[in-house]
Formats: C-alpha cells, structure tokens, sequence
C-alpha cells in the first residue's frame, strides 16, 4: 500500500508539473499575440499590460524548477521520467525566453507608437502568426508525447527565417529611399528578429520532446 501510495503522488507530482508547464505556455502564447495586436491597432495600453505580464511567466518559471526538483531530489526517477523532468526544466526556459520577446515587441511598440506608422504590417503579423504555432505545436507534442508533432515544428522554422529575410530586405529599401524611415525601420527589423528568436524557442521545445520521448538529441543536427 505505501508503495502504491507513493507512486499515486508521484505521479500527482508530474501531472501538476505538465498544468504549469502547459499554464506558462498558453501565458506566453497570449503574450505574442497581444503584443502584435498592440503594435497593428497602435495600441500603448495593451503594449504596457504585456510588459506586465512578463512577472507571471518569470514566477511560473521559477515554481516550475522548483517542483521539478525537488520531484528530482524525493523521487530519484529514471528512465523516461527521468527524462520528463530534465525536458520540463528546459522547456520553461525556453518559455520564460519567449516571453521575453514579446515584451521586447510591447516595448519596440510603445516606441514606434510615438511616430507616424511607416507602412502597413503585413509580414510580421503572418510571421507572428506561425510562430504562434509552431509553439502551441510544440507544446501538444509535448503533452501527447507526439514527435511527428515534433518533427513538423522544426521543419517550421525555415519558413520563418524566410520570411525574416524577406521583411529585413524590404525595410532595407525603405531606409535606402527615404533615410528618415531608418529608426522606424530598424525597430521594425528588431520586431521579426524576436519572432524569428521566439520560432527558434519553439524548435527547442519540439527538439526536447523528441529527446524525452525517444531517447535521442537532434539538437544541433539535421532534425529530418
């Protein structure tokens, strides 16, 4: 019975650990999303409430280290769960990071907010939009231990520097023309830079699910 009823909480233990993990993630999804919002409808208020929100998702990074672990140090786990747990670990840096980019678009937003637009956004809510993606992917592929998810993410990314070479050659002109667009432009430049962080985020998150699931590190390697 005592050994049941260890197992019974450890396994409580991982299942709170995946909630705050997939908490944080559905936290920093709203976070791109609003701080793109923020920057087409020009919106400061919304801007400010993202930079706000970047305390939350430091908090749940810090109680997800904690409870992984501690989980680590009680349990002694193995195998795959040992494997779960160093996953989570990473992945909520990586979370807590993207996080940090889209405080970085509230804040390149509040900035560009005080100048007249320079030109319709286009690209970088469509960039946004697939980083957006690829993160809420990552994180099914976590929850249902699915690496053709996983996988899908990481052949993701190339589409996303595409398209950031794409924007950075467009406002490249836009400076060349007119070179008092240059710091509207190059704030605009550092926007699909931290989208283009946030994907790379993504693809460690996709990357680390196929290593707690499989066993194996395709970091660094051709994930195809």
């Amino acid at each position: 019975m005592n050994t049941q009823h260890t197992s019974h909480q450890f396994d409580q233990e991982l299942s709170q650990l995946k909630e705050k993990l997939l908490y944080m993630g559905g936290l920093a999804e709203e976070m791109i999303r609003d701080s793109i919002r923020a920057l087409r409808e020009r919106n400061s208020d919304l801007a400010g409430e993202v930079i706000d929100r970047d305390l939350s998702c430091n908090r749940l990074e810090v109680e997800i280290d904690e409870l992984a672990i501690q989980i680590l140090a009680l349990r002694q786990p193995a195998a795959r769960d040992l494997r779960f747990l160093t996953t989570a670990l990473k992945i909520s840096t990586d979370i807590e990071r993207i996080g940090d980019e889209a405080v970085n678009i509230a804040e390149r937003t509040l900035e560009l907010n005080r100048e007249p637009q320079l030109k319709p956004y286009i690209d970088i809510p469509r960039m946004a939009e697939m980083a957006q993606g690829m993160l809420k992917e990552a994180l099914d592929a976590f929850v249902h231990h699915d690496t053709r998810l996983a996988y899908t993410v990481c052949e993701g990314d190339d589409a996303i520097d595409d398209l950031n070479r794409q924007i950075l050659r467009e406002l490249l002109t836009y400076m060349i023309e007119d070179p008092g667009s240059i710091t509207r432009a190059t704030k605009i430049i550092f926007v699909s830079k931290y989208l283009e962080r946030i994907a790379d985020h993504a693809t460690n998150i996709a990357e680390m699910v196929v290593y707690m699931v499989e066993g194996k590190i395709i970091r660094h390697t051709d994930a195809t």
